[in-house]
């Protein structure tokens, strides 16, 4: 079948290339495109806009319209698919966006023409469990604090927990949202003898021989945020679940963790939180606007680790995923195996 492929500095096209050439009895002619800025650091607010859905509003390579006017089939990662391009391609049959949100692609439009959608959340879930488990680290343990006096040529022995750092070992953790990033920490942190309070609003599987399911307890939100050691948010809500009323709810002595969606938390509540001590610490790793300017009120506080959204950023994350799915997609063709991540299946 014919297909378009729409890369970008993260996801490029040679790594689609890859992944397509090892199916030629499938895709038998593609054509490819290069979507968005150049660099990462420039995709940061086209990343932005995506999340926040304002996929009408981003341009799309030149050509690419043209293209899909035949194609059976589209991967791409960030690049737009919306309901005007959609409805500019009667053939398409499959949609393959590899990224868990699949904000840039009109659910909708595509449901209503039958058209398969894919998505891969799994791409960067263990860099992102792997990276929320370091921040857990980093922040308990002050490990940045001390690199950065000793780099200032201090030995620094005060830290805001200073006689209260404890280990990770018997913690309560709480992990709000229980997909795959969810689960993976889950098993992880079962490695460290955690206990662990999960919310989701699915129901949650219970069937991973890593979990030690003795030290889980599916919960409800207000039993998590009063219960927790730590919180980590591993969702995808479009709205704030996290603000003045729950951050007062927690236990002074706990840590906030956000390696997911910067639209749950109430960064403002969240500051006068961490300003006030009414909770021990933080560690952020995405934020309304990116980059962060100078004057960015958490610089000014000692109890936060702050990382530029590096949580799933690593080579496997984006190398791996046209691998994953067209596995999937071959699995399904070929032995009509039903896959695992196809978003619009019931909808």
């Amino acid at each position: 079948m014919k297909c378009v492929a729409v890369g970008d500095v993260f996801i490029t096209p040679e790594m689609m290339k890859i992944a397509l050439d090892k199916y030629p009895e499938l895709v038998t002619d593609v054509q490819y495109f290069f979507f968005g800025e150049n660099t990462k650091k420039e995709m940061r607010n086209t990343v932005k806009k995506i999340e926040h859905y304002e996929r009408e509003t981003i341009p799309v390579p030149e050509g690419f319209e043209q293209a899909l006017a035949d194609a059976e089939m589209v991967i791409v990662h960030l690049c737009p698919v919306t309901r005007k391009l959609i409805e500019s391609a009667p053939k398409l049959k499959y949609i393959l966006c590899n990224r868990g949100g699949v904000e840039n692609v009109d659910v909708d439009a595509a449901t209503e023409r039958g058209i398969m959608l894919l998505h891969n959340p799994a791409h960067n879930a263990n860099a992102v469990a792997e990276f929320t488990v370091g921040l857990m680290f980093v922040e308990m343990r002050n490990i940045v604090r001390a690199n950065r006096a000793l780099k200032e040529g201090v030995w620094r022995e005060k830290y805001p927990n200073s006689g209260r750092i404890i280990e990770l070992r018997n913690l309560t953790v709480g992990i709000v949202g229980f997909g795959n990033v969810g689960e993976l920490l889950c098993e992880k942190l079962s490695s460290f003898g955690c206990n662990m309070l999960v919310y989701d609003l699915r129901e949650p599987s219970r069937d991973n021989p890593r979990i030690n399911y003795d030290k889980v307890k599916f919960t409800d939100f207000d039993d998590l945020v009063k219960n927790s050691d730590i919180i980590t948010l591993h969702a995808r809500a479009s709205k704030v679940i996290f603000g003045a009323e729950e951050f007062k709810k927690m236990k002074e002595s706990a840590y906030f963790i956000n390696t997911s969606r910067s639209c749950m938390v109430d960064y403002k509540a969240l500051y006068a939180a961490l300003e006030s001590e009414q909770i021990r610490g933080a560690a952020i790793d995405v934020f309304d606007t990116e980059p962060l300017g100078a004057d960015y009120p958490f610089l000014k506080l000692d109890n936060v680790t702050l990382t530029n959204h590096r949580a799933g950023d690593t080579l496997n994350s984006y190398s791996d995923s046209p691998l994953m799915m067209m596995a999937e997609l071959a699995a399904f063709l070929q032995k009509s195996k039903s896959p695992r991540y196809w978003y619009n299946r019931s909808k």
